[in-house]
């Protein structure tokens, strides 16, 4: 059972940086990110780039995985977002838009770096005991990293000029706006935040399980899972959800087989709904 629970710690550690990136997102912007996952996939594929073509060391791939990514999102936000959100009548817009953007970066991805799975050598080497579990270095490497980065986009969000800025453009869209906010910069930043953190994530895990081009989807549903947990937009929540979804899918893979894990996550998230449709932390709507 030790071993369960070190997975499933690692597992929610990387899983959080997925969802506190679409998270960020929404709630600054009210989008949807369906290219959450494609973003998390081109994070992993930069740095497999970096360290294979221009055989540079893991840092520096992880570094331009996370501008990289981040850089993408910041266009996504200026030049197709921002205009469709300024032009369009019906909130699907957007979500039309973000499934566009989807399959245009795994396209990209497929034409750059076909179908196969690439992967990266172990960052570092090593085993460690803890209680009766074994923990690799290379994924102790991983939540460790992960950990930090948590830790700073939360000190960043919450006492940063900047994070006041996000976190009120979330909360009161029009009075933010009265008080002068400049909402297109700082909608710009988060939509950047939030791609990058999904970047980071892969770039990390690319060390672990390895990533392909069309790896995206999947990890798009299970940020969507984590946030229908935890509720949308609500960063504790987006937390909760993570380690509810590491956890539970830790126990799952260790007891039951693995098509059926996923089966019974997904009955007991529409169970779960039908009784509290805006997850653990969120607020009612309407």
């Amino acid at each position: 059972m030790d071993q369960v629970l070190v997975n499933g710690a690692i597992l929610a550690a990387s899983y959080a940086l997925i969802a506190l990136g679409i998270t960020i997102i929404f709630s600054i912007m009210n989008v949807l990110n369906f290219a959450h996952g494609q973003m998390f996939m081109l994070g992993g594929l930069t740095v497999y780039w970096v360290m294979t073509e221009l055989e540079l060391p893991f840092a520096v791939g992880l570094i331009a995985a996370t501008v990289a990514v981040g850089a993408i999102g910041m266009f996504f936000e200026v030049f197709f977002f921002r205009r469709v959100i300024r032009s369009a009548t019906r909130e699907e817009n957007t979500m039309l838009l973000a499934v566009g953007t989807a399959l245009l970066l795994e396209n990209i991805a497929l034409s750059l770096f076909g179908e196969k799975h690439r992967g990266i050598p172990p960052v570092i080497s090593g085993v460690h005991r803890l209680g009766d579990a074994f923990i690799p270095s290379n994924r102790l490497l991983v939540f460790v990293v992960s950990i930090a980065l948590i830790a700073l986009v939360l000190i960043v969000v919450n006492y940063t000029k900047t994070g006041r800025a996000m976190r009120a453009l979330a909360q009161d869209r029009t009075a933010t706006l009265l008080m002068g906010v400049d909402a297109h910069r700082i909608s710009m930043i988060g939509f950047g935040l939030g791609a990058a953190l999904a970047g980071v994530a892969g770039a990390l895990l690319i060390s672990v399980s390895g990533i392909n081009a069309g790896i995206g989807n999947a990890i798009s549903t299970k940020a969507f899972v984590m946030i229908m947990i935890g509720g949308a937009g609500v960063v504790s929540g987006a937390l909760l959800g993570a380690v509810a979804l590491g956890f539970i899918e830790a126990i799952g893979y260790a007891f039951i087989p693995g098509s059926v894990t996923y089966l019974l996550i997904f009955t007991g998230l529409i169970l779960f709904l039908l009784i509290r449709p805006q997850g653990i932390m969120g607020k009612p709507w309407g």
